[in-house]
């Protein structure tokens, strides 16, 4: 998998006066640090930003920052943003080694319908939007996709249930519940009166 190039520039001045300017000016400061590395201040531009995340892997894509003549595989690990605008104040890139395994959190998408389960007036419930695995920057995965159309009222879809790519492993409980199709209200009424 080749790595998405992003240009970066470095950045001298600090304070909140300069972030400022620099996010006025279509740029997002940031830094980039890893193991073995003094801190490198940087700026991107919003627009290149936005096209390099923008592929299926999103924030998990390894990029190629160059900055100084350098380039630095890195990944994304931390994105502010403006609380209203909800625009990238600022970003840390963390450094990785291509063959060492980093811990990272995939999106879980839900496919199909559960008919036997919104038929009974139940509904899906994802339990958790991300999925936390330990995987070489190689073997991210863009998203576990998990097909709903064959639940019924009362089904889980565990962690253990979930298939990982070659190379990848699934951190956490394997018991823990990634998607549970909930009863209906009358569904749940009836059991709680034959429970009484």
């Amino acid at each position: 998998m080749s790595a998405t190039k992003l240009a970066a520039q470095p950045r001298t001045a600090s304070g909140s006066a300069a972030a400022r300017r620099l996010r006025a000016e279509g740029h997002i400061p940031g830094v980039i640090y890893g193991q073995g590395m003094e801190p490198i201040s940087v700026s991107v531009e919003r627009r290149d930003l936005r096209l390099a995340l923008g592929g299926a892997a999103g924030s998990n894509t390894v990029l190629s920052v160059e900055v100084g003549g350098k380039t630095y595989p890195a990944v994304v690990k931390e994105m502010q943003r403006h609380p209203i605008k909800r625009t990238v104040s600022h970003i840390d890139f963390l450094t990785v080694n291509m063959n060492e395994a980093l811990t990272v959190q995939v999106p879980v998408r839900l496919e199909g319908e559960a008919k036997a389960v919104t038929g009974e007036g139940g509904l899906v419930d994802p339990a958790v939007d991300t999925i936390e695995v330990s995987c070489t920057p190689a073997n991210i995965p863009a998203e576990f996709v998990i097909d709903i159309s064959g639940l019924q009222p009362g089904d889980v879809i565990r962690l253990a249930d979930v298939a990982m790519p070659k190379g990848v492993t699934a951190l956490g409980d394997p018991d823990m519940a990634v998607v549970t199709a909930l009863h209906g209200a009358a569904g749940q009424s009836e059991g709680a009166a034959a429970s009484e």
